[in-house]
């Protein structure tokens, strides 16, 4: 970060990602970007929608991780003395991009990991019948995980040399801190997160496409079957 350190000052102060304005911005961040995932909720079809206790597993193993996506791009951004909201941009960005292409490859390397093992309660999605709180606890301590291993790979990234080159420029054509503030911690967040939101949920959720299509492919070939002994009794 020693690096990053040194870009010339400009921007919203050190603090300002946790004064009351910044506060009250990322409240406000939280309610939006989470109310994309409501809306995912009712576009999908109502004979596979997920019934809201599932809804609620699914996305609060989400929630959980983007706090602590969002708390630690805050402590690093506090980190330099200069401006820490494009700190805190080059983090949210690298996250939506890099650390994008991580979750996914964590994702499906412990999706493969668990169905080898067949430990079926921490496959994301899968949480019993009835569902288990157990089962989403695992799930939601191993997305966990994930998010902590995504976080180590862009810190790591950073640490690169030049970076600052980019913080330098990255914001220094608004001269509003406030202005800043809001674009770094509510307008761009709002627009990567309910894209981010919306494909690590796809990518989380059970499958009930599949699972209906093979449950309408068993029930076709039981009327296949039923249809041929009729044929057979009445010749």
């Amino acid at each position: 970060m020693t690096d990053i350190n040194k870009a010339n000052p400009h921007g919203c102060d050190n603090g300002a990602l946790t004064d009351r304005f910044g506060v009250l911005i990322q409240g406000l961040l939280a309610i939006v970007a989470f109310s994309t995932l409501m809306l995912k909720r009712f576009r999908e079809p109502v004979g596979i929608r997920r019934p809201w206790r599932i809804w609620f597993f699914d996305t609060s193993k989400q929630a959980i991780g983007a706090l602590f996506i969002h708390f630690a791009n805050v402590f690093l951004s506090t980190l330099t003395k200069e401006d820490p909201c494009s700190l805190y941009l080059m983090n949210f960005l690298l996250d939506a991009t890099l650390g994008m292409l991580v979750i996914w490859l964590a994702v499906k390397l412990v999706s493969k990991l668990v169905e080898y093992k067949q430990w079926t309660l921490l496959m994301f999605g899968e949480y019993g019948d009835p569902p288990q709180a157990a089962a989403w606890l695992g799930q939601c301590g191993i997305y966990l995980l994930i998010m902590v291993l995504e976080k180590g790979v862009i810190s790591l990234v950073l640490l690169v040399p030049g970076w600052s080159k980019l913080q330098e420029v990255l914001l220094s054509y608004i001269a509003n801190p406030q202005l800043e503030l809001v674009l770094v911690m509510l307008i761009v967040p709002f627009i990567v997160n309910s894209i981010m939101f919306w494909v690590v949920d796809s990518l989380t959720m059970r499958k009930y496409k599949t699972m209906k299509s093979l449950d309408d492919s068993s029930q076709t070939l039981k009327l296949l079957y039923a249809s041929e002994w009729q044929v057979v009794i009445l010749e």
